[in-house]
């Protein structure tokens, strides 16, 4: 009966965080659309991401605080964890990718960007001795080739300062799926997001001031889903959605997955920014990305069968002495 009751506790987890992590995929999807309709009328690529990670600190301070409920030792002995998920994987891994969007084709960037799974399986491959099975392997290779048919890479040469800073995208990438999966933090999902947040906004700041990021604003109406509206709209969806709710539910999939699956299940937030760029902007997809969608789905159905749990063995009875 234990066993039996195992396994549904380990599926419904597993359910949980599978649901949880396509959410925040598609939340995260969203950021595409909104921040292109507002970098359209011209706004720089910094001010559309502090304005979001600021906004997003902001509106999950109430939350935050009602989940600490008073225990903020939990943050001082998290200090660490908070500074490395603020400073690496919020604000260092979104500068990193716009250095590199601005010396490479956007495809070619979020391919080295997203290559940061493949750092995922090998750290939990050395830090917990879980060597990668075969399906993994198959997993990940074709989720990766499904990558480049959704992506769609090429165009300008690659430049070697643009592939560093893809490559160190992908490493702050791996550290948001190796941070926001440990199980025995005591921190909640909604603090640590919280509080990475800040910190990662006020680094963000910091970038802006000293021209690391240039900060542009505009006040000019968007377009969005062929209708022109205020630029507040996206800013909202932005902190709202493809910020504080996505790294909240993210951090949440990524304790009950586990950082290998979480990653590659993160892969589909590319597959949603495709299909929110088709609805908003009229970008409708070709066939060739239509297939890779399909590719990378089978990809991570492989990666997550190769983590389903061993059946656990029948309980032998002692022998009783005679």
């Amino acid at each position: 009966m234990s066993i039996t009751r195992f396994t549904r506790d380990d599926r419904a987890r597993g359910a949980a965080g599978l649901g949880l992590a396509l959410a925040s995929a598609a939340m995260f999807g969203t950021s595409g659309t909104f921040a292109g309709a507002l970098m359209e009328t011209g706004w720089s690529p910094g001010a559309v991401v502090t304005l979001r990670i600021a906004i997003a600190a902001l509106l999950l301070t109430p939350p935050a605080l009602i989940a600490l409920r008073g225990r903020f030792g939990l943050l001082r002995r998290a200090a660490g964890e908070v500074l490395a998920f603020g400073l690496v994987a919020v604000a260092g891994c979104q500068l990193f990718f716009f250095n590199a969007v601005r010396r490479l084709d956007v495809g070619v960037a979020l391919l080295l960007e997203y290559g940061g799974i493949l750092l995922v399986v090998v750290w939990v491959w050395l830090r917990h001795g879980r060597r990668p099975g075969r399906r993994t392997v198959l997993g990940g290779l074709a989720a990766l080739a499904g990558l480049v048919l959704v992506l769609d890479p090429g165009g300008r040469s690659l430049d070697a300062a643009g592939v560093a800073w893809g490559v160190l995208a992908g490493a702050g990438l791996a550290v948001y799926f190796v941070i926001a999966s440990r199980g025995d933090s005591a921190l909640p999902p909604i603090a640590l997001a919280w509080a990475a947040m800040v910190v990662g906004a006020l680094a963000l700041a910091a970038f802006d001031v000293t021209g690391l990021l240039p900060f542009r604003t505009s006040a000019a109406p968007v377009t969005l889903v062929g209708t022109q509206m205020s630029w507040i709209v996206p800013i909202a969806g932005l902190a709202v959605v493809a910020a504080a709710l996505a790294y909240a539910s993210g951090i949440a999939a990524s304790r009950l997955l586990g950082a290998k699956v979480a990653s590659f299940v993160g892969l589909t937030e590319v597959l949603f920014a495709v299909l929110f760029a088709w609805a908003a902007l009229g970008q409708a997809p070709g066939g060739w990305q239509l297939a890779g969608g399909v590719v990378v789905l089978a990809g991570i159905a492989l990666v997550r069968a190769d983590e389903q749990p061993e059946p656990a063995p029948a309980e032998v009875p002692e022998p009783v002495a005679a």
